[in-house]
């Protein structure tokens, strides 16, 4: 199929020992939906570079900057990772393509609410107004009954899997209809 609308796949699958199976499956998954699935670059930094670290980490961003720029959409594993949040460079690419007007379909997601996961384990007060805030630093904790924080729940649409958020982004694109 001619001009299939390229998508990025954005998470932090990248770090797993299982990436190569991950991407396989999405990719598949992509192409069974008339989408071509692009996992992340790695710069072409694999075996036998020889740049510093520094070298490495800029060819990284500047070929992944690429690939969102070229892609028609983004699917984003917002899993926890490392902690309550999603990983770091995952939430620069959705809003880096959510800057350029890329649509992004999350997934990943854990159920219930960002703050009621940070009651759970970590040590919280509610204060004279009702917001909840770390006993330990005073911080609030967003509330407002989301799954992440704001900014990433309203410029994302969330699915359970990533076979749904590829299906959602494929009927946002316009894939697939009569």
């Amino acid at each position: 199929m001619p001009n299939r609308p390229r998508i990025y796949l954005a998470g932090p699958d990248v770090f797993f020992p299982d990436r190569e199976r991950i991407f396989a499956a999405l990719k598949a998954h992509c192409d069974r939906l008339g989408l071509v699935g692009m996992e992340p670059s790695d710069g072409d930094t694999g075996v036998g570079f020889t740049g510093s670290d520094d070298e490495r980490a800029q060819r990284i961003y500047e070929g992944n900057i690429q690939l969102i720029r070229e892609a028609d959409g983004v699917i984003a594993n917002l899993m926890s990772f490392r902690g309550h949040e999603p990983d770091s460079g995952t939430v620069f690419e959705v809003g880096f393509a959510t800057a350029l007007g890329k649509p992004v379909v999350a997934y990943g997601v854990p159920e219930g609410s960002y703050s009621d996961r940070v009651r759970e384990t970590i040590p919280c007060i509610e204060d004279s107004e009702g917001a909840t805030r770390e006993a330990e630093t005073g911080a609030m904790v967003e509330g407002l009954g989301q799954r992440l924080n704001l900014m990433l729940t309203r410029s994302t649409q969330t699915e359970a899997s990533a076979a749904a958020a590829l299906r959602r982004l494929a009927k946002i694109l316009g894939v697939g209809r009569a």
